[in-house]
């Protein structure tokens, strides 16, 4: 990488802490409700807790699209933002809301129709089945507003502007949790709904989300404005980078299942340490990485955008660095209280044995994770989403399911088969999006993108 001058690195630094901190706090959050969503279906019964369980599954296909067409999103609203041009940057937000809204009423139908037996599909019980069916429905009929939501975050992340976001989402999700427990639990004069209480909660808190984005841009408080699209162009260059980026996530979301069935091959213990070492993992590194994907796209995007390549390779650089010392961190701390962190989630020692093992292994992947997801962040800022793809499907299915199934079962290596495939899945992904870091065609890929924006404004 290219040496910078240090008064560089401690402004990129400053940025990134600036523009860091606030979706480390709306990640911090997100992960607050789901934990929160399990505790009040755990005091239902069992069968509640399989049947949410379950429906998440599937309800993770909306957050996908949304995740999708955010990097879009975010990708035209910073090389916008950047180049100085806030009438297409609104039009290409205006038609990235659009695009999220119409991909959103399929699923709608799908929920009314076909929810129980996509529930059923997976070999749930009856009753499983049931459950599961009536909060799927509830969670797809939101579908639109989650996208939506998502999108309009994104796009507003895009500008800069990282802490409108945070409020919103942090007042819809403070609304989810508090209407999980009074709907769930029947607390407060609420009705005691169970399992369709945590559905609605779900389906109202992202609704507030969709509205209250949708507000701000209309109140004219923000850089971004909505303004009618004209012609395809941005609606065919949002597709060009969200497709993949989508198709991506659906990918990695299927390999978890041959993934889970591989890791009950070695027993019901050792597939709920791996349960449980994941939520731990997501809990304390989440917020993190995301914010460094998240600002490296952004501060990426807007070099782009203003002309300057080299400074936005620089920037990446800086970016990577700081994720690879924080996440580094946290990996030392993560190795070091491997067993004590287990033991908060279950007393049955042979879980506890091999939930450290599964911390330790995350702790190690840790420098790989710190590396990739600022380096793919950097590449959806330019618009390149299939190295990030590719990077996913190498690192999920050649190695994370391909080396781990070798390794353990072929090889006869057991478990520690698998937590070689889970390190060499990250290390995978950390040298395909660095190789192309290395390479010039994502800047060249910006500059296509903006020049073709630039002639139709013309």
């Amino acid at each position: 990488m290219v040496s910078l001058p240090s008064e560089r690195a401690r402004s990129v630094w400053r940025r990134t802490f600036d523009l860091g901190w606030p979706v480390a706090v709306q990640q911090t959050l997100n992960t607050l409700m789901r934990t929160v969503d399990i505790l009040v279906t755990g005091f239902f019964s069992p069968v509640a807790v399989a049947a949410i369980g379950l429906a998440d599954l599937y309800s993770r296909i909306p957050l996908r699209i949304g995740m999708g067409l955010g990097s879009g999103a975010i990708a035209l609203s910073s090389q916008e933002t950047g180049r100085g041009d806030d009438v297409t940057r609104d039009r290409a937000v205006t038609q990235a809301l659009l695009i999220g809204a119409l991909c959103g009423i399929p699923l709608v139908i799908v929920g009314l129709l076909f929810s129980r037996g996509l529930i059923g599909l997976l070999g749930a019980e009856a009753d499983v089945a049931r459950e599961g069916g009536r909060y799927l429905t509830i969670v797809f009929a939101a579908a639109p507003m989650r996208i939506v939501g998502f999108v309009g975050a994104r796009a507003l992340q895009g500008t800069g502007d990282t802490r409108t976001p945070m409020l919103i989402n942090g007042g819809a999700t403070g609304l989810n949790i508090l209407l999980s427990i009074a709907l769930g639990l029947g607390l407060a004069g609420a009705p005691r709904l169970g399992i369709v209480g945590v559905g609605i909660a779900t389906a109202v808190g992202r609704t507030v989300e969709a509205v209250l984005v949708v507000g701000v841009f209309l109140s004219g408080r923000t850089a971004v404005s909505l303004v009618w699209p004209r012609g395809t162009l941005l609606a065919r260059q949002l597709l060009e980078v969200s497709v993949p980026d989508i198709v991506g996530g659906l990918s990695t979301e299927v390999a978890n299942f041959p993934f889970n069935s591989l890791v009950l091959l070695f027993g019901t213990e050792a597939n709920a340490a791996y349960h449980i070492a994941n939520r731990i993992y997501q809990q304390f590194t989440a917020p993190f990485f995301r914010a460094f994907r998240t600002v490296a796209s952004v501060l990426v995007g807007q070099e782009l955008g203003a002309g300057r390549p080299a400074e936005a390779r620089e920037t990446a650089s800086v970016i990577s660095l700081f994720s690879l010392g924080t996440l580094g961190a946290i990996g030392v701390l993560l190795f070091v209280a491997a067993e004590p962190l287990a033991t908060l989630f279950t007393r049955d020692a042979a879980t506890i044995g091999y939930a450290t093992d599964f911390n330790r292994t995350f702790a190690l992947s840790m420098a790989f994770i710190g590396l990739y997801f600022p380096f793919s962040g950097a590449l959806k800022g330019a618009g390149d989403t299939r190295t990030p793809f590719y990077a996913g499907v190498v690192g999920s299915y050649v190695f994370l399911l391909g080396s781990s199934y070798l390794l353990a079962v072929t090889l006869g290596f057991g478990l520690t088969g698998v937590f070689a495939g889970i390190v060499l899945s990250y290390a995978a992904r950390a040298v395909i999006v660095g190789v192309e870091i290395l390479g010039d065609d994502w800047t060249a890929l910006a500059a296509r993108l903006i020049a073709e924006r630039e002639a139709a404004d013309e």
